[in-house]
């Protein structure tokens, strides 16, 4: 089997993407756990860093949706596929600079799907599976994953009612350890298929796999190992906004969410759904924040969070559809489009530092604008 230098520059562009995949969703499966100390922030990131390898091995059925679900691969080439994937990474970094928790998988399909428009047309593009696979889901799957997040806690503070404090804190930390491994491993599971569908719909416009082919082995491994390192370095930003700017959870709160959370990252793998683990993780916080009689819910923080929802798809899809435009150019197109990204993530990188979110630091409560109380 070989592979042209652009097939290895679209391959290596993907697991870009699935390395900032992986530090932008830490905070899906570790945020409330680091934020009711039943895990110390660098130990959580490591455990989910692992699992999310573990992960990876479970499931292809998301990794078939994307690679023969969404758009016609015979219709695209890997330029277009590198466009998509820009879109989808410069996205990933700017919300990660505002400790926004969008959702990386539809940052990836909004790429895909506006690099697929200019390049081979809007015909060229499966609407039916975008709607059923990726729309729905995205609108319902917060409400679903929210109702069981509050359902759960209102249930746990029920039957703990009569409970020392103490031993109610400590036994649900003790929980959560579970729960929050149990989430680590469906996001592995969920969002590592994503960026192995991406390359093996590369492979087959290539022409080195056939239609319809399930990622190859090395796929697999490379999409876990990458989407692991991502995880096992912190993305602190966004677990600082999930575990503290949301509300100050409890650890039942927080053993309820993500209990909720695994349930339905795991189900949706299991069916070939590309749900966002972002979606069904908030979803649950606001859910479980909700749950506890007389929380501090911070609703304006939700308010910016389903802003960054609804401009992900068509933020992604404007830059992957003109990085796709100026790469399809020529070679002198391609190299241009990836100096840009390499200077505007560098860019972002730079901005980052100028108020730094570490493990340290992590668990500190920033300034917000609106706070009511549920």
């Amino acid at each position: 089997m070989s592979f042209s230098v652009i097939v290895v520059a679209v391959v290596m562009t993907a697991l870009v993407f699935d390395f900032t995949n992986g530090f932008h969703d830490t905070a899906n499966a570790m945020a409330t756990s680091i934020a009711t100390g039943a895990l110390r922030p660098r130990v959580a990131v490591v455990v989910a860093g692992v699992l999310n390898v573990v992960g990876a091995f479970l499931s292809i059925e998301v990794a078939k949706t994307i690679s023969s679900g969404l758009v016609n691969e015979t219709k695209i080439t890997p330029v277009v596929i590198f466009g998509g994937l820009i879109g989808a990474i410069l996205w990933n970094l700017l919300t990660w600079l505002f400790g926004l928790p969008s959702s990386s998988s539809h940052a990836l399909f909004g790429g895909l799907i506006g690099a697929t428009w200019v390049a081979a047309g809007a015909s060229a593009i499966q609407f039916g599976s975008v709607v059923s696979k990726v729309l729905l889901p995205a609108v319902f799957s917060p409400i679903i994953a929210g109702v069981a997040g509050l359902a759960a806690t209102y249930f746990a503070y029920r039957i703990t009612a009569r409970a020392a404090t103490d031993t109610i804190a400590h036994g649900f930390r003790l929980s959560q350890i579970v729960s929050a491994s149990m989430v680590a491993l469906a996001h592995g599971s969920n969002d590592g298929q994503k960026t192995m569908g991406i390359i093996t719909l590369t492979l087959i416009t290539a022409g080195s796999l056939p239609a319809s082919a399930g990622p190859p082995f090395w796929v697999i491994l490379s999409c876990g190992l990458t989407i692991g390192l991502g995880t096992a370095l912190g993305g602190w930003r966004i677990i600082q906004t999930l575990g503290k700017r949301v509300s100050e959870i409890q650890s039942p709160q927080g053993f309820a969410a993500e209990t909720s959370s695994a349930v339905a990252i795991l189900t949706s793998a299991h069916l070939g759904f590309a749900l966002s683990t972002t979606h069904v993780c908030t979803g649950s916080v606001f859910g479980a924040s909700a749950g506890r009689r007389l929380a501090s819910v911070r609703w304006g923080v939700a308010g910016q969070m389903v802003v960054a929802w609804v401009l992900t798809l068509p933020s992604a899809a404007v830059v992957g559809a003109l990085s796709a435009w100026v790469a399809g150019t020529g070679t002198f197109g391609t190299v241009l489009v990836a100096l840009v990204a390499l200077a505007a993530g560098a860019g972002i990188y730079a901005a980052s530092r100028r108020k730094p979110v570490t493990a340290e630091n992590v668990n500190d409560v920033p300034p917000v604008l609106v706070t009511a109380s549920v």
